[in-house]
């Protein structure tokens, strides 16, 4: 397996409830590094542009409300096959059917508020970093 690097966020519900450490903690426990990590908080304009893709889905509305309604933790992980190993840490997308002991299923608070983000492909992490950070930011 490669090292490789991918996006996660820390969704407003999340920095609101004080859970940034230990959503931090739980990925580190997983193998994950965190190589760059700032607290922002989302335009609707940035909001939009990084969920340009779910534009025309029912629920892009409520999603760039929902994240820009406080600050969320944008970060860079690294660490063995980054994507795929985020995404089993994270768990489904719905707390109900997240894994026990996966961040969504232990931290979630519904569907929408479901506490993370993270790429769900090697080429997605790389636009979405780029999105976010420039290469002087990220210290591997």
């Amino acid at each position: 397996m490669a090292v490789t690097r991918t996006l996660s966020i820390i969704k407003p519900d999340a920095t609101r409830r004080n859970l940034t450490g230990r959503v931090t903690q739980m990925l580190e426990e997983a193998g994950l590094r965190v190589v760059a990590s700032k607290r922002i908080r989302l335009t609707r304009a940035q909001a939009e542009a990084f969920y340009a893709v779910h534009r025309e889905r029912p629920f892009f509305a409520s999603l760039v409300a929902f994240m820009t309604s406080g600050p969320v933790v944008v970060q860079v992980l690294e660490g063995e096959d980054a994507v795929a190993l985020n995404r089993r840490v994270m768990g489904a997308t719905d707390p109900a059917q997240a894994e026990p002991g996966t961040i969504r299923r232990e931290l979630a608070e519904s569907i929408e508020a479901n506490t993370v983000h993270g790429s769900d492909s090697d080429e997605n992490a790389a636009r979405e970093i780029a999105f976010f950070f420039s290469e002087i930011e990220i210290v591997g």
